[in-house]
């Protein structure tokens, strides 16, 4: 197999972004703008990944994971010359063989297909170039062609004259070719135009005066080669990939009640019959099962749900597992760690983390339960407090099967509830409840016959 060298430009500042932070580490769908392109490139398989930084290049380096199934290299471009310049940077980098494509950090959307077909049409008398045509060209390098309908050049729109202006084809940026051609033809571009900059766009007059033919690829969108130099066109690519998940989902067979209104930040995956309410997030890798329903405004970070869970509104839920026939929310929170068995319910305003809720089990309302062990059928009541921090260490609590938990209770960890035990409301229990036994902390109550309930004094 042929070595693939991909070389990502990610140099630029980013000026009209209007911000301290480099522009490809602008987030989309929760994601850098750089890290896409870097997923998509890793389609190729043991392909050798090069980002070219500049502007907030440790920045970058740091924020930006090393790459799963490639290697990932950088380098830097401390001097801003122009395309071709930023290339000549990588070329130390690249192999001996093999093909060089071309991509750009700020263009996100770049396709897997795309790039696997502009590698496919590489050979040693053709290159591979992806165009696009606009009805509004302004700004982009036009494609030149002969009577033949061979691409001969790209020009720049400021080098350009008014007849080569009406040309609607223009240049995308992204380019494939032989690595041995790339390092031959780099030296030969000058930067003889109105920018007195290195234009990558040259290569392709050079290719064809070496008897190279320029194959064009036409991406699958627009918005697949559209680059992010604001947070205008940020937003507008923002929408058209919420747009994409949605409408992937609803193939998949789920309903949305507003595909408008749900942003997928990572991976989502889904089974038949779900339901999904308006203003839902989910971020990293989250599974839904079958006949799932999600309420208004939740959140779901990394997270499975099993089939027929109910998910009420405003409820965020974390790195947590829920299983078939669950009940959450509404105003749930379920924090990392969080297992819940079939049929367990996590009500209204009940936060919980680290914590196993057996088969059956319910947290109904205002409760904090954490580093919790609860068996199955247990009841905690309203107000239920587990002590789990000493200050400095965590302790864990355990409510065996059937066991029951009054109202407005302190279980001050590390503590065992036995099975079939009950805690009378209000206690603070410190040490464990056998089996079947009642557990009960409280002040004798009095009654204070002649006492005078205060009045409002005059003024």
């Amino acid at each position: 197999m042929m070595e693939t060298d991909i070389i990502i430009l990610a140099a630029g500042k980013g000026t009209r972004m209007k911000s301290v932070l480099p522009k490809v580490l602008h987030k989309l769908a929760g994601k850098p703008l750089l890290q896409h392109v870097i997923d998509s490139a890793n389609s190729v398989q043991n392909a050798n990944i090069t980002v070219v930084t500049g502007h907030g290049s440790d920045q970058v380096r740091s924020s930006v994971p090393s790459s799963k199934t490639s290697s990932l290299n950088y380098v830097e471009q401390t001097e801003q010359l122009g395309t071709a310049h930023a290339v000549q940077m990588a070329v130390p980098k690249l192999g001996d063989g093999g093909t060089s494509l071309i991509l750009y950090g700020d263009v996100p959307l770049i396709l897997p297909e795309t790039i696997l077909e502009m590698l496919s049409a590489v050979s040693e008398s053709s290159m591979s170039l992806l165009t696009v045509t606009l009805d509004d060209p302004t700004g982009y390098g036009r494609i030149l062609r002969d009577e033949s309908g061979q691409v001969t050049a790209i020009i720049e729109q400021k080098d350009a004259s008014a007849e080569q202006l009406k040309v609607k084809e223009v240049n995308t940026g992204v380019l494939a070719v032989k690595t041995e051609q790339l390092k031959q033809w780099l030296p030969q571009i000058d930067n003889n135009n109105a920018q007195g900059e290195y234009y990558l766009t040259d290569l392709i007059a050079i290719a064809r005066s070496n008897g190279v033919i320029i194959e064009t690829k036409q991406p699958q969108s627009v918005e697949e080669v559209e680059g992010v130099n604001n947070r205008i066109q940020l937003s507008g690519l923002e929408r058209f990939y919420q747009k994409q998940q949605a409408e992937a989902l609803m193939v998949a067979g789920v309903t949305l009640a507003d595909p408008n209104r749900i942003d997928v930040r990572g991976n989502l995956k889904t089974g038949n019959d779900s339901y999904i309410d308006i203003n839902a997030v989910f971020e990293g890798n989250v599974t839904l099962g079958s006949n799932v329903s999600i309420g208004p405004n939740c959140h779901i970070i990394d997270s499975d749900i099993g089939d027929g869970v109910e998910i009420y509104a405003n409820s965020v839920i974390e790195q947590s597992k829920v299983a078939r026939g669950s009940i959450i929310g509404p105003f749930a929170r379920l924090r990392p760690g969080t297992v819940m068995a079939e049929n367990a319910k996590i009500g209204n305003f009940v936060e919980t983390k680290n914590t196993h809720v057996g088969k059956g089990s319910k947290i109904n309302h205002l409760s904090y339960v954490g580093d919790s062990e609860l068996g199955e059928g247990v009841n905690v009541g309203a107000g239920t407090i587990t002590c789990n921090y000493d200050g400095v260490n965590k302790h864990k609590t355990v409510m065996g099967d059937n066991s029951f938990i009054g109202s407005n209770s302190s279980l001050v960890a590390p503590v065992k509830i036995g099975k079939n035990a009950t805690v009378g409301a209000g206690s603070t229990i410190t040490k464990d409840v056998p089996d079947d036994e009642l557990g009960l902390t409280r002040a004798s109550q009095k009654s204070i016959s002649d006492w005078q309930r205060p009045t409002k004094k005059s003024k």
